[in-house]
């Protein structure tokens, strides 16, 4: 199954994996030491933040280390920002009716 950015941040655990790892690259071991759930579903959320490519991985020696790629952020940015046009022109035409109700 292909998977997108949004389906990605749709999980509250992997959003706070991602905030974790946004300030340093972990192991999965470390990063697994915040959360209440096996290393198992710790590795299983890393495969799929991998896959869309939100996450890199970097080996050094015999340990994996997960780091923040920013890039497919953008694709979210993006979308929020259309949404927030959209919102903001509702709000100012809500705006303008109050405004006419009022006076």
């Amino acid at each position: 199954m292909r998977r997108d950015v949004f389906q990605a941040i749709a999980d509250p655990t992997r959003r706070a994996i991602l905030l974790l790892i946004a300030t340093k690259p972990m192991t999965p071991g470390a990063i697994a030491e915040h959360f209440e759930i096996s290393r198992q579903a710790v590795s299983r959320h890393l495969r799929i933040l991998t896959a869309c490519q939100l996450l890199q991985q970097t080996q050094t020696g015999r340990e994996i280390y997960y780091r923040l790629d920013g890039t497919k952020l953008t694709v979210i940015a993006e979308w929020l920002e259309k949404c927030r046009t959209t919102w903001e022109k509702k709000f100012n035409t809500l705006d303008i009716v109050l405004s006419t109700i009022k006076t």
